[in-house]
């Protein structure tokens, strides 16, 4: 059997897998904190030598962009020390190592959309833990799939799309800034595409790897390791995001824009976070959906 051990089952992108795996040929395992720690060592190693996956979906994360700036040692070892380990299991084990990340490894400075060996350079603590755990992924399993990944939202957790909702419920009028620009992302998408990439990879049998095996497994996923960019097709400001929601579930509540000047946060964000995804697209024969016809899938749901 073809284990597959997915972490952060409670989460957006976890929630969506799970709504969708039972159509797959493999065996999903999913996981959230309480079932298995990802920044526990211990309990790593005895779930990959339980299940000895053939992969390991990595879906949790420290999300709380803002708090990350003080709560620094929480964030670090969840995005970047756990990844690590988790990618060590991964290699010893012959697992393939999917891990999402994010657009904010980027400064945001581009006018173009940016390739996956763009320069990197975060400018908050939330997005430098995501950089390094890359790094770390990529260096401790090398047949590691980076995902990053920009303005998620899903029918499930917390997200803009649902908080915009609820303010738009509540209040007549909303300022949302009108100069950060980027592309959502519907985790439903999301979870297809990770589901259509298990299905393309051809995995050696699981287990621990001998020389044979690690020969094979370069054979097998040549050209497929390395770091993609998913997103939904077209580029909008948040602002235009809000507006969106808010015609197409038709509610009476004003949306005006704003600059992120008016609107400050403890951790700054990428003005400009755009992706090109053309590796993912090639690689994978992925089908990007518009984001708009995402968007009215999702509120159709809430």
């Amino acid at each position: 059997m073809n284990y597959i051990l997915v972490s952060g089952k409670k989460g957006q992108l976890g929630s969506e897998l799970k709504d969708i795996a039972s159509e797959d040929k493999h065996q999903f395992i999913f996981t959230d904190r309480d079932d298995l720690d990802i920044a526990n060592e211990d309990i790593l190693k005895e779930a990959f030598e339980k299940y000895k996956p053939a992969f390991f979906i990595n879906c949790a994360a420290y999300t709380a962009v803002d708090k990350a700036e003080t709560d620094q040692a929480t964030a670090y070892k969840i995005n970047a020390e756990a990844v690590g380990n988790i990618a060590k299991q991964c290699h010893q084990y012959n697992t393939r190592l999917i891990h999402i990340s994010t657009d904010y490894v980027f400064d945001g400075k581009g006018t173009q959309p940016y390739k996956t060996d763009d320069k990197t350079d975060p400018v908050n603590y939330y997005g430098y833990t995501k950089l390094t755990g890359e790094q770390l992924a990529l260096n401790n399993s090398p047949q590691t799939i980076v995902i990053r990944t920009s303005w998620v939202y899903s029918a499930y957790g917390a997200n803009f799309v649902k908080t915009m909702l609820r303010l738009m419920k509540e209040r007549r009028e909303l300022n949302v800034v009108s100069d950060q620009f980027g592309s959502p992302t519907y985790a439903k998408d999301l979870a297809e595409a990770i589901i259509q990439i298990v299905s393309n990879e051809r995995p050696s049998v699981s287990g621990r790897k001998t020389e044979e095996d690690a020969h094979s497994s370069q054979l097998t996923a040549h050209g497929f390791p390395g770091i993609y960019h998913f997103s939904n097709e077209g580029d909008i400001s948040w602002y235009d995001f809000a507006v969106a929601i808010r015609d197409i579930k038709q509610l009476d509540c004003a949306v005006n824009p704003i600059p992120t000047s008016a609107y400050p946060t403890p951790a700054k964000r990428p003005a400009y976070s755009v992706f090109d995804k053309t590796k993912i697209v090639n690689t994978f024969n992925i089908q990007l959906k518009d984001w708009k016809d995402s968007l009215k899938e999702c509120l159709s749901k809430l």
